[in-house]
């Protein structure tokens, strides 16, 4: 099989203009498709084509697969790449994908609903090998089973969604009390989100590490590991920053964890790019979290210290491609961070934001990727994830890589909407973060630590000043107030 000549990207923003720049280098032609939130965004400025989607929300149009496969003929794509969310872990979208002789760029749907179950994909890593924590085997029936497990296995534990995902139908309990009102939650929160309200139990690792594992395995038997990341910088299960590799990782731990992933990959038929994710404790214990059978929004962090482009595999293995190479010829060089630019007002407890984007300037310079999806003028919206761009900074060193993030940041500009560059900044800034003393409830330990300076009254009067001077609006001869009125996204 060669490689397809035309691609449909199923996604939107970001993602979306990343992978249209790897099918352009491969000289492979692109199509993107656009609800009309997204009708002037960068993704469909960039594709050679791109084909209108229609839906009753607009998160709806990206999640009709028959409006895919209608945009595939209509355009010619031979292949459709999902990127991540949306249809991208949807093996019905696959297996339509195949019925219509169109080539899905991502693993075998069987893979992907083995997977997809977290229950069933905790025993399949079980029985390859893969360490896992104490819990229940299956699904707990009622509230009862599941006190009676916590009991077994000993508090604190966490009540977990089968189907879950982004930390819905997630929750933590400490006694038995607790357990009862988490299994409720669970349950209840999981059936709403999912349709599904299977709910099993664990135990739960106070402080720990999200460590992960890249995956890369092709038709041919080929099977390799790109090294960890570590994404332990997150709030309400949602990663913000991340970083390859990690800095409690050696390379002995790395290859026995990195062998783990291999063998459940192998296990499950595996191919394509996947992520196997693991939890850390403080012991050194690895256990099996589960499996992202998609690409991931970190995976820049691990291009950028390997060298490889993982959508450049994806795109290859779809084909019938063999990896080209071997374990032994990957290459770990420097270190990598990646921070995700979001729309939210971080110090109101990471509110989303929304507002029109009326000046938007991004750094250059060694060291740093910019991977967005946005464009001035544009609006950002409720409709959609909040996330406007992730900010990627490579050094020979973590602290290298560390300040080379922190400038850039800094060097960002995105008028017209509340972004979260200046509380990353800070997150970077904290010594313990610079210590790589980091764990999952890093942010709420240290959340006063990362709080705001109190801005100076005089120095918030200059900067007004500034502001309204800078303004192209302002006009001297005009008497104040009018000038600020008349700002825009200067507006203080």
């Amino acid at each position: 099989m060669s490689l397809p000549s035309k691609v449909l990207v199923a996604n939107r923003g970001e993602i979306a203009v990343r992978i249209i720049r790897t099918l352009r280098r491969m000289e492979i032609e692109s199509v993107a498709v656009y609800h009309a939130l997204d009708a002037d965004g960068r993704a469909v400025r960039e594709a050679d084509e791109a084909v209108e989607l229609f839906g009753e929300t607009p998160v709806g149009a990206y999640l009709d697969s028959e409006a895919i496969i209608a945009a595939c003929a209509e355009s010619g794509a031979e292949a459709v790449h999902p990127g991540f969310g949306f249809l991208s872990e949807n093996a019905d979208f696959a297996e339509a994908l195949a019925a219509a002789g169109i080539l899905f760029i991502g693993p075998p749907p069987d893979a992907m609903r083995a997977m997809g179950d977290k229950i069933e994909s905790k025993r399949l890593a079980k029985a390859a090998g893969v360490p896992t924590l104490p819990g229940s085997e299956d699904a707990v029936a009622d509230v009862e089973e599941a006190i009676a497990v916590a009991d077994q296995i000993g508090y604190p534990v966490l009540l977990k969604a089968s189907a879950g995902g982004g930390g819905k139908g997630m929750r933590t309990a400490v006694d038995a009390d607790a357990c009862r009102e988490a299994f409720e939650r669970a349950s209840s929160e999981a059936l709403a989100s999912f349709g599904d309200g299977r709910v099993f139990v664990e135990r739960f690792v106070e402080r720990p590490r999200h460590i992960e594992i890249q995956v890369l395995a092709d038709t041919h038997g080929t099977v390799l590991h790109l090294g960890e990341r570590e994404c332990s910088i997150q709030r309400r299960y949602q990663k913000v920053i991340e970083e390859s590799p990690s800095p409690v990782v050696d390379e002995a731990t790395r290859e026995k964890i990195g062998q783990t992933a291999i063998d459940l990959a192998r296990a499950v038929g595996y191919t394509s790019a996947g992520t196997v994710e693991m939890i850390a404790d403080d012991d050194g214990g690895f256990y099996f979290l589960e499996m992202n059978t998609r690409l991931q929004v970190e995976h820049p962090v691990t291009e950028a210290v390997t060298g490889i482009d993982i959508v450049e595999q994806q795109v290859r293995i779809a084909a019938g491609e063999p990896l080209g190479f071997g374990q032994e010829d990957v290459h770990f060089n420097g270190h990598a961070i990646e921070a995700r630019v979001y729309a939210e007002d971080a110090d109101a407890g990471f509110l989303p934001a929304t507002g029109r984007l009326g000046i938007v300037r991004f750094p250059a310079g060694d060291g740093l990727r910019i991977d967005h999806g946005v464009v001035e003028g544009q609006e950002v919206t409720a409709s959609f994830d909040p996330m406007i761009a992730k900010v990627i900074a490579h050094g020979a060193t973590r602290e290298e890589a560390i300040e080379r993030l922190r400038a850039a940041l800094a060097a960002t500009v995105l008028l017209g909407v509340i972004t979260n560059t200046s509380y990353l900044g800070r997150v970077l800034a904290n010594p313990h973060f610079k210590a790589g003393d980091t764990h999952t409830g890093f942010l709420d330990e240290h959340h006063d630590q990362l709080a705001p300076r109190a801005l100076d009254a005089e120095l918030e009067r200059c900067l007004v000043a500034a502001a309204a001077l800078a303004s192209p609006r302002f006009d001297p001869r005009l008497a104040a107030p009018e000038p600020l009125a008349e700002m825009g996204e200067w507006r203080p």
